[in-house]
């Protein structure tokens, strides 16, 4: 009995820091963060397949996501370039929060006001306007929660943010669903584009919250930066020595964490850019799929992500990296003995719970990981580097998962996109084994 009280005592005083300010603005700010990247990459596809649009093109319209892989190349002008009146009622990292606010929730709108079935183009270039403006967010964002607390601190936010991106993409997602689902006349059967625009500028409307945040958030301390005097001086200090400092600090093993970061969540970016051409070709409905993502997609997310944050700061980063690892590639299998069920309901539901479970610990542990990686003079340029390198290789190889289903089926798909994740598996072993010199 006494060492269930130490347990519930321990686990009390671990859950107290998620009700710090710090960690509900962080969980605001994650919901303003995982909105946009889902109705690009994710919903979208849902509308486009509905629309008629044929896999491949959707598989290749994924790459306007690839705006999150590139983000820093402009990472250095959100570290030290203010902007005009924004900075200076703001400060620096909320005046950048902003302005990626707005530019998302014009692209948003801009959207809604086109069908793709009549004109692809603007729905493409509003996407690819909501991406970039995301991406900018992202690195403001990034930026502003490692600046905002010791790193003792980091894998609580860390877990918080997670909740808040994993919450939103639950909305952008079902949310949407439901929505344009509600929206529809019963009248008329098959596609309605109307339903699909009132969806999104409800979901334009959403980022209000972000904002409203941004605007009530204190501007964190950071150290003083000099200003630059020159352009060859602003491209050393802004450019040049963030990635210097990390080659510096790790040496050897910046080749392993690269090669880590650049691969840990292939498994699940490659094979979500066709689960909802899935959804929609295995013939579940917007409600179908609303409901279960909604519902046990909700409670998935929020397990996982408070097991990934409390297992980080009990057993490590590392530790729990290696059992995201496992969970991420695993589930993927799950998705592969769905598509020979046709129209199976509860198998969705356990597939979708249980992937929301890994997808959770998994990012709460790497999040962690990538925080701890940073140095707080470049936090902006190098948190970019990492994530965009995240991004970048899977982006890139799901462009091609709709030629790849159209010619082999779901079943391999889903198998094909477990079995890359195997070689994150040694990739995470190999930093376990070596000893970081900054004990990240």
């Amino acid at each position: 009995m006494q060492a269930l009280k130490v347990i519930a005592r321990q686990f009390l005083t671990d859950f107290r820091v998620y009700l710090e300010p710090a960690a509900w603005r962080m969980l605001v700010l994650g919901f303003s963060a995982g909105l946009p990247l889902f109705l690009v990459l994710g919903t979208l596809s849902f509308w486009l397949r509905e629309a008629g649009i044929d896999r491949t093109t959707i598989g290749y319209l994924s790459w306007v996501s690839l705006a999150y892989a590139f983000k820093w190349l402009w990472a250095p002008l959100v570290d030290r370039m203010p902007i005009p009146l924004l900075t200076q009622a703001l400060g620096r990292r909320r005046g950048w929060l902003l302005l990626s606010q707005l530019c998302i929730v014009l692209g948003l709108l801009a959207m809604s006001f086109n069908d793709p079935q009549v004109a692809l183009s603007p729905v493409v270039w509003g996407a690819l306007a909501v991406a970039v403006g995301s991406a900018t967010q992202d690195i403001a964002i990034d930026a502003f929660r490692i600046e905002s607390a010791n790193p003792d601190r980091q894998a609580a936010l860390a877990a918080a943010y997670q909740i808040g991106y994993r919450l939103a993409m639950i909305w952008a997602g079902a949310g949407v669903l439901w929505i344009a689902a509600r929206s529809e006349s019963s009248a008329i059967s098959g596609y309605q584009p109307g339903a699909w625009q009132t969806a999104y500028l409800v979901m334009a409307a959403s980022m209000s919250l972000g904002v409203i945040t941004v605007l009530m958030s204190p501007e964190p301390l950071r150290l003083a930066v000099l200003p630059a005097k020159n352009a060859a001086d602003w491209l050393r200090s802004a450019l040049v020595e963030p990635f210097a400092d990390f080659l510096k600090r790790y040496r050897w093993q910046a080749v392993l964490i690269l090669g880590l970061i650049a691969t840990y969540r292939i498994s699940d970016v490659v094979m979500g850019s066709m689960a909802n051409p899935f959804y929609v070709d295995m013939g579940y409905t917007k409600d179908e799929v609303a409901a279960v993502t909604k519902i046990y997609g909700v409670i998935m997310t929020l397990l996982g992500a408070f097991v990934g944050g409390a297992l980080t700061m009990r057993l490590g980063v590392k530790r729990v990296l290696m059992l995201g690892a496992v969970l991420s590639a695993a589930s993927n299998l799950l998705f592969a003995v769905l598509s020979t069920r046709g129209h199976d309901v509860h198998g969705l539901i356990f597939v979708i719970s249980a992937d929301n479970l890994a997808g959770g610990i998994a990012s709460a542990a790497f999040i962690a990981y990538l925080s701890g990686l940073t140095n707080v003079n470049y936090s902006a340029t190098q948190y970019a580097l990492f994530s965009s390198m995240m991004l970048l290789l899977p982006k890139f190889l799901a462009g091609y998962s709709g030629r790849y289903v159209d010619h082999f089926g779901y079943l391999n798909f889903f198998v094909a996109t477990a079995l890359l994740g195997v070689p994150v598996l040694l990739l995470v072993a190999l930093v376990l084994r070596a000893k970081s010199p900054s004990g990240a």
